[in-house]
């Protein structure tokens, strides 16, 4: 895809494969864990159907305590034992075994695979079988039908194939949903007559969009419309194109007015209010039929789920399984596992592998409560390797998070603020320690101090205290704290003459030229501190072998890089406000050397002078007069 490159030195290993040139790798500028970035807000609160086998996660990470909420009506789902075979080939004909016996029942099936091509291989064997089925899966041909197929998914008879995540959180509704059906019975009326020819496809280069489809399979309907309802949408649609012009809606603004008619607030616009009026009207239609199939498919048994896999967490189990029995609805559920599924050929340990010996006959299910608890527990085995893993980070991120919170109000502080002198001051005391420090021992005697490179580094580092001198420092100062309180002052005078300085040149142009100092510093030296703390976790587990805790090293080197990266801002920050140095230039004067050069309105020149503390870099700035 354009503009997006492999990480972690894989784009560049393919470059230099093919021949072409080497780019750097890209670079990460903020980054923050799902836990910490949820943990931001106040407030932390959710219901979900599937939180009770993750409760101990809940309380350990997110201190928030599950509470589980009886149900409206009493469940009465029955959830059968799972049948377990030696070879993936037996599970799959026993699956198509258990679709064709329901199918024959007229009780419907809702299968969930863990993956399109699973899906897309169950699905040839049930035409193999002769049993009409739907598939709900990530393929683009069915994402579009995907409320059109859950929408029939509980009638009578009916086999929907559906990976992990389709369908989640919609209601199968025994007998097929009226209201559902209702709607795209007006969409697909509504639909070819008021949306613009240009939103029925993509637009290709090649060859002419091909038109939308907006019309449903008649088989999703349950019934063929009376004529007075026909009629009676057939007027409310031509209300609407009359209204609001004949193809002349988007896709997206069609989409929202059919979803703002089939809600049940009150309409004031008379369109809506038709529309509405005939969307009910077809939906008391479609409504008696769909309840007397519903009371054939509660007398058959309700919705059966087929799960083929284990998931790595019983929470996904559960969510299959709660497909089915919502409401006091019947309904039943069965697992189909084999022993050579990814989550038992990899965590079953032992106790499987010999199993798997032991049982030759591909067909032959296997039951067994050994087995069963050899299932639980490597399910149980990988809850637990997951959820180490996401610990694991949290624990890593928390480093990192608070270091994010420190840097992220300094920046919001230089952002927000009016008046940044008190910080730059700050910065300028702070970094004349830092020179007192590098070159001056806080234990060491008069006698020893080096004035001269003291002097030197001081004067190199801010050229407005050129009148600095040796004999001057050594007659001021008696001991170690005076000279640095005399030190503190200089840097924090020095300051104040410069921001003197450039204001008479440009109002306000030193308040500008501070901010952007600091936040320039601070977005350059976190990005590079984030890819120092990525090399340190990647390496930092190799110290495990030496004994040491990996989290702890982690910890120290990653505050140590803190404090080196804090310092290195607000040093380079005070350098190059001493060594700021505008050249305003005439407008007339600009527009003409623009011509000649290229050059802006205005700039400012830096002394390149090293850092003298030893670590900061100078920093080029510009400015607009």
């Amino acid at each position: 895809m354009q503009g997006r490159r492999w990480s972690d030195g894989l784009h560049q290993a393919v470059e230099a494969k093919e021949g072409l040139p080497i780019q750097n790798e890209t670079v990460t500028l903020a980054s923050i864990s799902y836990q910490n970035f949820f943990l931001q807000f106040p407030k932390l609160c959710g219901m979900t159907g599937t939180a009770a086998t993750e409760s101990t996660e809940f309380e350990s990470i997110y201190k928030l305590k599950v509470t589980i909420v009886p149900t409206n009506k009493p469940m009465i789902r029955k959830d059968e034992s799972d049948v377990v075979f030696r070879a993936t080939s037996g599970k799959w004909r026993a699956v198509v075994v258990e679709i064709s016996r329901m199918h024959k029942t007229g009780r419907p099936v809702l299968v969930g695979t863990t993956s399109v091509e699973q899906s897309d291989s169950l699905s040839e064997q049930l035409k193999e079988a002769g049993i009409p089925h739907e598939v709900l899966n990530a393929k683009p041909e069915n994402v579009e039908r995907e409320a059109e197929i859950v929408a029939q998914s509980g009638r009578l008879g009916a086999v929907t194939i559906a990976t992990n995540m389709a369908g989640r959180g919609t209601d199968i509704i025994l007998g097929g949903n009226a209201e559902f059906m209702a709607r795209l019975k007006l969409r697909e009326i509504l639909m070819p007559r008021v949306v613009k020819p240009s939103e029925e496809g993509f637009v290709s280069i090649k060859k002419p969009p091909p038109s939308k489809i907006w019309k449903v399979n008649e088989k999703l309907f349950p019934c063929q419309l009376s004529n007075k309802n026909v009629d009676l949408a057939e007027k409310a649609v031509q209300l609407a194109v009359e209204t609001w012009g004949k193809r002349s809606l988007t896709e997206l603004e069609a989409e929202e007015r059919l979803s703002y008619t089939c809600e049940k607030g009150p309409a004031q616009d008379e369109v809506i209010a038709k529309l509405r009026n005939a969307f009910l009207e077809i939906g008391k239609e479609y409504k008696v039929f769909t309840e007397e199939e519903r009371k054939k498919v509660v007398e058959a048994g309700g919705l059966h789920v087929v799960g083929t896999e284990r998931h790595e967490s019983r929470r996904i189990d559960n969510q299959l399984r709660g497909r089915s029995g919502r409401q006091g609805d019947p309904g039943s559920s069965r697992f189909f596992l084999s022993l050579e599924d990814n989550i038992f050929r990899i965590f079953g340990g032992d106790r499987i592998q010999g199993l798997m010996q032991a049982f030759r006959v591909e067909d032959l299910p296997i039951e067994s409560k050994m087995l069963t608890k050899a299932l639980d527990e490597a399910q149980r085995k990988v809850e637990n390797y997951f959820f180490d893993i996401r610990k694991q980070l949290f624990e890593y991120d928390e480093v990192l998070n608070s270091q994010r919170d420190r840097v992220y109000t300094e920046r919001r502080r230089a952002l927000e603020s009016d008046n940044l002198q008190s910080l730059l001051i700050e910065y300028a005391e702070l970094t004349m320690d830092d020179i007192l420090e590098a070159n001056i021992g806080s234990d060491a005697p008069k006698d020893s101090w080096d004035l001269e490179k003291l002097t030197a580094k001081i004067q190199q580092y801010c050229y407005l205290l050129n009148d600095l001198s040796p004999d001057l420092l050594g007659n001021t100062c008696s001991d170690y704290e005076e000279l640095r309180n005399y030190l503190r002052l200089r840097g924090r005078e020095a300051y104040l003459q410069k921001r003197d300085i450039v204001e008479q040149q440009a109002a306000g142009l030193m308040k500008e030229a501070e901010r952007f100092l600091i936040l320039s510093n601070i977005d350059r030296l976190w990005k590079e501190h984030l890819q120092a703390l990525k090399f340190v976790q990647q390496a930092v587990g190799l110290r495990g072998y030496a004994q040491r805790d990996p989290l702890i090293e982690y910890k120290l080197e990653g505050y140590n890089l803190f404090l080196d990266m804090m310092a290195q801002i607000r040093r380079n920050v005070i350098y190059s406000v001493y060594q700021f140095q505008p050249v305003l230039v005439e407008q007339d004067q600009d527009k003409t050397e623009n011509r000649k050069s290229g050059k802006r309105n205005a700039r400012t020149q830096v002394n390149p002078n090293p850092d003298p503390v030893g670590t900061v870099e100078p920093s080029t700035t510009s400015t607009t007069s």
